[in-house]
């Protein structure tokens, strides 16, 4: 031990010695301009102009821009970006886009909504103050730079509304808008805006860099993430209709819907699917009437019951609301700040003295801009069902951050992330989003060392095993990813949280006491999803999470860092491993319990007994038949599946696969088009949990088989595992490009095809025997 802690000593030197790879970026020259006289931390809704002459259009005119809360630009009348993306005041994103294509000869303008829903706003939501950032990139750019040439005018027609759902909500106000208050026609070029008030100095913007920093507030960071998609899309189907007929055109197209002065009406509309999009309502006349729009993942029978999310019948609507108040006038227009996640929307007007007319009703889908490149061919249509719904689940759970749910927090947590990033990366290859979310967890390190469990997170949640995966992720980018002196940049705040746990370790090895919430996984008899725990503080869960955060730090300090903490980090996996062996085995079971008092018996824990690879090869497969057929074990949720069904693959059951889907295919019964948070499909709290897309991993990692095998994905493993399937393909995307396999069978015999991109090796594993595979095209017939 007195050997261990010198070792200690001398990496934490190291650490203290490292030297931090962040790059200056350049000096910054505008200001961050704001309204007069207000309270700028309170809510409001500010409306920004700038009007400027160009003798010709530029073949670019490249802008940076940044707003807090966030800021919608428009360029002569048209959408053009969203955001800032989400970072906290440390790291502040600006987007820097080309506005040349918007732009005319002539006359244009820039005009820029900024909001701030002050303490109603989303917890991933950090502010300093309301003020809005724009610079122009060139000479002739900066003629649109913020300063008090810009004209300003608060929109009294906003109230942000606090929001009641029936469960915890973390994902921001609702909009009231009072369109006898709204400033009309603002975009337009013609518009006068000589009575609007001259934009104020909010502060100097800085960037990070030089040494210094010369004032408080936002340190600005250029986002590495595009602008987010946005496509129009037309609600399905009209459900259910009270006080009022339509026509049987209309939600699907256009269509002037007339609701009678003095009426209440309620229309209920279905997409049919779940989305986030921004909704449109276009509506006319009707002096004073009243607007709400109730935003809903399904209808609810009793209680927290929801049961088959396609029945309306006997079922009430209840969440998230926004309202508008007409004004009177002609072709009024009602868009959200921010997008809403519904399959339902309820419509309902309350008319005063004048009828009013819904011109027209859609939603402008908006996510992060994705693109599968994956692909599974196979004859088993359920597997083309789940592969879609997990995608659009994925899809769902994934705007300028990862998050667990859309609808009910829009917060990034490490648990949902890790399972998130691999879809991305086995169905899209698309890396930034998973790098831009690493960055933010880094961001979020404390003092002691420790990743705060979700970030950004205004309430600094700690959920201690979710700081060990983050380990974990890691190791996933440097074997999946293309960038190692991304993961090298990190290894100072990976040695920081490894240091913090290490901290934690008893004198027999185990973790104790460690503070926070020691989540594993949503097990109704676990008391908020912790597993159980010995009096001294001791579990299996947090000792074999921790032994795979030790082993990815091996990993990762193996390849990219230093030899001092292999050293350190080995000795204390191997002595946590002679721990969990001696403290938890049942060798009368052949499992490992929950606690020393070996009472209690958990997939989980033997899960990742078997992934952490601390027994051998005959005793995985005795595990992993309890696994399966051992029903006294407590078990794994639609979570922690993902680790389940990677153990049983790994103790050789992955030609059982097409069995344990069981859940996804009642998520299906159940008219789910995405995946639910829990188990418990029928009162799930959300019913879009991406921790749920795990298949969409498996399809190409179990059934075809397909594994990097060194950093950077440079040599790769194909072992399928086919069970009675006959014929199946697929593609999956690549750093270096495509991988491409197709498998068809003839009684004993199988005949593969297997296309690696160029640069890469591998081997195909088959019946026990290795091929050998190139670069290129790879013909195979066992």
């Amino acid at each position: 031990m007195r050997n261990l802690l010198i070792l200690l000593l001398f990496c934490a030197a190291q650490i203290l010695l490292g030297q931090s790879n962040a790059t200056p970026t350049e000096k910054w020259s505008p200001n961050w301009i704001t309204m007069p006289n207000v309270d700028l931390e309170e809510a409001g809704l500010y409306l920004f102009r700038k009007s400027f002459r160009l003798e010709q259009v530029p073949n670019e005119f490249e802008i940076f821009i940044s707003a807090d809360n966030r800021y919608k630009l428009f360029v002569n009348g048209t959408l053009v970006s969203l955001g800032p993306n989400w970072g906290d005041i440390e790291h502040w994103n600006y987007q820097k886009v080309d506005i040349a294509p918007h732009l005319k000869s002539g006359e244009n303008v820039l005009a820029v909504k900024v909001w701030n829903e002050a303490d109603l706003r989303a917890v991933a939501q950090f502010s300093f103050k309301t003020a809005l950032m724009l610079h122009g990139e060139g000479e002739l750019e900066k003629i649109v730079n913020t300063d008090k040439s810009w004209k300003v005018i608060e929109d009294k027609s906003y109230t942000p509304i606090e929001q009641h759902v029936r469960a915890y909500y973390a994902a921001g106000a609702g909009d009231f808008m009072d369109n006898n208050k709204s400033v009309g026609n603002w975009m337009d070029l013609s518009f006068d805006d000589s009575q609007w008030q001259s934009a104020i100095n909010a502060k100097e913007a800085v960037a990070v860099g030089y040494g210094f920093r010369q004032q408080d507030g936002w340190k600005l960071v250029p986002s590495i993430l595009p602008e987010m998609e946005l496509t129009k899309e037309r609600f399905a189907t009209v459900r259910r209709l009270e006080g009022i007929t339509v026509p049987s055109s209309f939600p699907q197209n256009p269509t002037d819907i007339k609701i009678e002065a003095n009426s209440n009406i309620q229309i209920l509309l279905d997409q049919e699917y779940l989305t986030n999009a921004y909704p449109t309502v276009v509506f006319s006349g009707g002096k004073n009437s009243a607007i709400t729009l109730t935003y809903a993942e399904s209808l609810y029978e009793s209680g927290k019951a929801k049961g088959n999310r396609d029945i309306i019948e006997g079922k009430t609507i209840w969440g998230r609301k926004d309202s508008i108040i007409s004004n009177g006038e002609d072709n009024q227009e009602y868009t959200s700040l921010t997008y809403r996640t519904y399959r339902y929307v309820q419509v309902e007007v309350k008319t005063q003295n004048e009828p009013l007319v819904i011109n027209d009703i859609y939603g402008t889908f908006t996510g992060y801009p994705f693109q599968l490149k994956a692909s599974l061919r196979s004859d088993r249509k359920e597997l083309s069902d789940i592969m879609e719904i997990g995608w659009r689940t994925a899809r769902l759970c994934a705007v300028d951050t990862y998050m667990d749910c859309p609808y009910y927090e829009r917060l990034q947590y490490v648990g949902d992330t890790r399972i998130q990033h691999f879809v991305s990366l086995y169905n899209s290859g698309d890396d930034r989003l998973l790098k831009n979310t690493i960055n933010l967890l880094d961001y979020s390190r404390q003092p002691d060392g420790y990743t705060l469990s979700r970030y950004p997170d205004r309430q600094s949640q700690v959920i201690p095993t979710y700081s060990l995966w983050y380990i974990g992720m890691l190791y996933d980018y440097m074997m999946y990813g293309s960038d190692s002196n991304f993961v090298r940049e990190k290894l100072l705040g990976s040695r920081q949280v490894m240091n913090y746990f290490i901290s934690y370790l008893d004198e027999d090895g185990s973790l104790k006491n460690v503070p926070g919430w020691n989540y594993t996984d949503w097990v109704p008899k676990w008391d908020a999803g912790v597993a159980p725990m010995a009096e001294d503080g001791s579990s299996a869960a947090m000792d074999l999470q921790m032994l795979h955060a030790l082993q990815s730090a091996i990993a990762l300090e193996k390849e990219l860092g230093k030899p001092e903490f292999v050293v350190l980090y080995t000795t204390i996996a191997n002595n946590l491993t002679r721990t969990i062996k001696e403290k938890y085995w049942d060798a009368s079971k052949n499992l490992f319990a929950d606690t020393p008092a070996k009472t209690q018996f958990s997939q989980h824990n033997n899960a990742l007994a078997i992934l952490a690879n601390i027994v051998g090869e005959d005793t995985k497969r005795v595990i992993g038949k309890s696994l399966m057929e051992d029903t006294s074990l407590t078990p794994a949720s639609i979570y922690f599946k993902y680790y389940l069904h990677l153990a049983l693959n790994e103790a050789g059951y992955g030609d059982q696969y097409l069995d344990w889907l069981d859940i996804w295919r009642k998520n299906i019964e159940l008219g789910l088009t995405t995946w639910a948070e829990t188990s418990q499909v029928e009162t799930a709290r959300s019913d879009c949990h991406a921790w749920g897309s795990s298949p969409n991993i498996e399809f190409f990692r179990i059934l075809l088989g397909i594994e990097s095998t060194s950093p950077n994905f440079k040599t790769i493993r194909i072992a399928p595992k086919l069970g009675e399937i006959q014929r199946i393909g697929g593609e999956m995307p690549h750093p270096s490009g495509i991988i491409s396999v197709d498998y068809q069978r003839d009684g004993k015999n199988l005949s593969a095809t297997l296309v690696l991109p160029q640069g890469t090796s591998g081997e195909f594993l088959w019946n026990g025997t290795i091929h050998v595979l190139k670069s290129g095209k790879n013909e195979l017939k066992m």
